[in-house]
């Protein structure tokens, strides 16, 4: 996928980018949300680099290309969601800051929210609250995710978890930020 077919004219500093990586883990993860949302990231037009993404990925939170981003989706599914309203200079400038921060920050495949490193969708939660106190998404344990998805298997869950999938633990997914009320579709797939 090119992102000539996003139309960079559409795409705006701040926008969250979706895209559904073709692996078991992200599969699981999407199967599991009902999405096909399986990765996200925030992106950022830099002056010196082109577009940008900011994303946690296995091993640690990064600025990826949006080209690059967006190639690793399965099929070259994308969506694209941002703030009701936009965001200002202002807005984008400390939403930028609070992805900084977490620049380098391991990730968490455990998917544990309380947990000082990071996942995909929880740097975009926690940027997003953190700049701008804004919730873009829910937090919720797994017992919360896995039962509004009671036909999905939880094979792979207990497998990923040692055969002990963490109940209370409390987690935040790309599917949840995908269907925030907060935010308007930009492309959709």
């Amino acid at each position: 996928m090119s992102t000539l077919r996003l139309n960079p004219l559409t795409l705006r500093s701040g926008d969250i980018v979706f895209v559904a990586i073709p692996n078991a883990l992200y599969r699981r993860v999407a199967e599991a949300t009902e999405s096909k949302a399986s990765h996200v990231g925030i992106a950022f037009d830099d002056p010196k680099q082109g577009w940008l993404v900011a994303e946690s990925t296995i091993p640690v939170v990064k600025y990826t290309p949006l080209e690059t981003f967006l190639a690793k989706s399965d099929g070259g599914w994308i969506a694209v969601r941002r703030l009701k309203g936009g965001l200002t200079e202002e807005q984008v400038s400390a939403l930028r800051q609070a992805c900084d921060k977490r620049l380098g920050k391991l990730y968490h495949q455990g998917f544990r929210y309380g947990s000082r490193r990071q996942f995909c969708s929880k740097l975009v939660y926690n940027a997003y609250l953190e700049a701008l106190g804004v919730r873009v998404g829910e937090v919720e344990t797994f017992s919360h995710l896995l039962a509004r998805n009671p036909t999905g298997s939880q094979s792979f869950w207990k497998l990923w978890f040692f055969g002990f999938i963490p109940w209370s633990r409390l987690t935040v997914t790309p599917a949840s930020l995908m269907n925030s009320e907060v935010l308007e579709t930009i492309v959709s797939p």
